[in-house]
């Protein structure tokens, strides 16, 4: 809707050939129109208006020459001054009307745009957040980002092209030529004719400009993840380990040097249309001056009318231009809304049914029966444009979790032990229902966690990672981020129970250090125990612990072992070991393998079964004797 092309329409032809014309042949899937005029329901009467103001706006334009007509014939040759002066003040005052018609005309076109915008970015992010655990695993975040921004983006911009330019160039052209052939259709013909002399010529250049734009396109969006994945923490420390920076510098250079290069050329190229059309309205008008000045001079046209005629032309070769490609602009419209609707139509796997529950408060008793369970595959949860490395699932998916059943007591410890790749994450996965089993039953307090609401399976359970993550800000908002409300007592209580409130003390900015980057600033073991004092601040009955204090030096595992106490004291936890010392006390450990759980008891009891769970402590014990006997020899 943007009518920066000005009336003659030039900038709205630019645009049209830098479109990309293999949009024709896309196949557009049922009903996408529909949802379209769905989404521009709320926005009907403002179109509406907007399609008055592109008609006066056309109209204005079809009136004027007709007016320099009559000034000219009735005015200045029938030597009537004051016809002359009235006219030229209904021009001046139709040029006035007509910039505030374009005004009100740009702010319905905003209205509008970023309305559109506003609504499909708000309706996708909530979408998205919403998804399963497995649709962030497989895709490519900046894909992602991408299509929140630059294809919601394009889907307006396009929308709003089509009916701006393309509903206003079919006015101003069919007003424009009613016009002209009423005054002469010969000249009208033969200006016509010259037509093709520049159309031919642009539609080969808009090819090439459609080429190298989409190229820059690309290189733009590589430069961009470049930028992304080396200006973190963890790419620019890769960088810098692996001595690469030169090499980094060397390749970054070469595509911003293209991104130069296509940037000056499409420049050109606009400037070589620009100047083409140009010249072939000038043409068209010496052709139109020649000719009728002849036929004026022969008494045969009046001169008024060789002049409209010629002001007729230049409002007529630029939106001629735009519409010859007409279709394109409409199914670019079509194709980048059916992008953004294709993230909007992936299911949402993890979902909360009609008739939820909520999961009642207090000690809770979580219970495994018979649960089978198997990762859903890509088409399931995710898009191939989404992901930077396609590669096809498995035609039937591989069931990871055979059979699995166990009971956590109300304020036990159960410990699930293994070798990696057992399952043990997956069955800590399946308590706050990142997925859903494919068969069985997984209960807190007897309610299936997919039939609980799943605002109270959060509050009921909390879990922590061996990597948790911080977000890009304040240690005191990284806190209230499990419960905005809590007060500044309740901070330092959270803080204290997790063994880290006289680090946090002892910092100049106190709760309002920045911890940096997924929380780089800090320590594996400090990160650890702020994620902690979060789980304290939750208050939740339920704890699922990831490998907690796994890659973590012997006194950050001592102090997280310290505040582990106070976090898991009376509610029931699930705990993933690493090191088998660090659960010895557990009520119930689990031994994990393959899938299935193949052992189960305290401590004394797998140790004198002499099964799996006694193999692996022994050899955690031999190996912790040998690095120990190292140390001591080195010392």
């Amino acid at each position: 809707m943007d009518p920066s092309g000005g009336p003659h329409g030039r900038g709205a032809g630019l645009r049209s050939l830098r479109q990309d014309p293999s949009v024709k042949d896309a196949k557009i899937a049922p009903g996408t129109t529909r949802r379209i005029l769905g989404l521009m329901r709320p926005y009907r009467g403002l179109a509406v208006g907007f399609l008055v103001l592109v008609a006066i706006n056309a109209a204005i334009g079809a009136v004027d020459p007709l007016i320099y007509r009559e000034i000219i014939n009735r005015g200045i040759l029938g030597g009537d001054a004051g016809l002359v002066v009235a006219l030229a003040a209904l021009v001046g005052g139709l040029a006035v009307l007509d910039g505030g018609v374009l005004l009100v005309q740009r702010w319905l076109s905003l209205r509008i745009g970023e309305g559109l915008v506003y609504d499909l970015r708000t309706k996708v992010f909530s979408h998205v957040q919403r998804m399963g655990l497995s649709f962030f695993v497989r895709t490519q975040t900046g894909a992602l980002v991408s299509r929140l921004d630059n294809d919601v983006q394009g889907a307006q911009a396009a929308l709003t092209n089509v009916l701006g330019t393309v509903i206003g160039n079919l006015m101003r052209v069919s007003l424009v030529l009613v016009a002209m052939f009423a005054l002469s259709w010969r000249l009208t013909v033969v200006a016509l004719i010259l037509l093709p002399l520049f159309a031919l010529p642009a539609r080969r250049l808009g090819q090439r400009m459609r080429r190298i734009t989409r190229e820059g396109y690309d290189l733009s969006a590589q430069m961009n993840t470049t930028m992304v994945e080396r200006f973190n923490v963890a790419g620019a420390l890769l960088v810098k380990l692996f001595g690469r920076a030169e090499e980094e510098d060397r390749e970054f250079a070469e595509k911003a040097g293209r991104v130069r290069d296509i940037a000056i050329l499409r420049g050109i190229y606009g400037r070589i249309f620009f100047v083409a059309l140009t010249l072939t309205a000038a043409l068209a008008t010496a052709l139109v001056y020649g000719w009728g000045g002849t036929m004026a001079v022969s008494g045969i046209l009046d001169v008024g009318t060789v002049v409209a005629l010629t002001a007729y032309l230049n409002r007529l070769y630029g939106p001629l231009t735009a519409l010859s490609n007409i279709n394109v602009d409409i199914m670019t419209a079509l194709v980048s809304f059916e992008r953004v609707f294709e993230v909007l139509d992936l299911p949402t796997l993890v979902a909360e049914k009609p008739d939820a529950v909520t999961i009642p408060r207090g000690p809770a008793r979580v219970e495994f029966d018979r649960v089978e369970f198997a990762y859903p595959s890509a088409g399931e949860v995710s898009l191939a444009s989404l992901e930077s490395v396609s590669v096809p699932d498995a035609p039937v998916a591989q069931t990871v979790l055979h059979d699995v059943s166990f009971v956590a007591e109300p304020g036990q410890l159960v410990a699930l032990v293994g070798p990696s790749g057992a399952g043990k994450t997956t069955i800590s996965y399946l308590i706050p229902r990142l997925f859903d089993v494919r068969s069985g039953r997984v209960s807190i307090n007897g309610v299936d966690v997919c039939d609980a609401t799943l605002k109270s399976l959060s509050d009921v359970v909390s879990m922590v990672t061996q990597d948790s993550h911080m977000f890009h800000d304040t240690i005191r908002a990284n806190l209230l981020y499990a419960r905005p409300d809590a007060t500044p007592a309740e901070l330092q209580d959270a803080l204290a129970g997790a063994q880290i409130l006289p680090l946090i003390d002892s910092l100049p900015e106190g709760l309002d250090t920045v911890v940096g980057d997924r929380g780089y600033r800090l320590s594996g073991g400090e990160k650890q125990r702020l994620a902690i004092a979060r789980l304290l601040l939750k208050a939740p009955d339920v704890v699922v612990l990831d490998e907690a204090t796994a890659h973590l030096d012997s006194e950050s595992e001592v102090a997280i072992q310290r505040a582990l106490k106070v976090a898991l004291a009376g509610r029931t936890s699930i705990v993933i070991a690493h090191r088998l010392s660090t659960i010895r006390d557990a009520d119930q450990i689990l031994v994990v393998s393959g899938g299935r759980i193949v052992e189960g008891g305290r401590h004394e009891e797998l140790l004198e079964a002499g099964g799996v769970y006694a193999d692996l402590y022994h050899t955690q014990f031999r190996a912790r004797a040998t690095a120990d006997a190292d140390t001591e020899r080195a010392e």
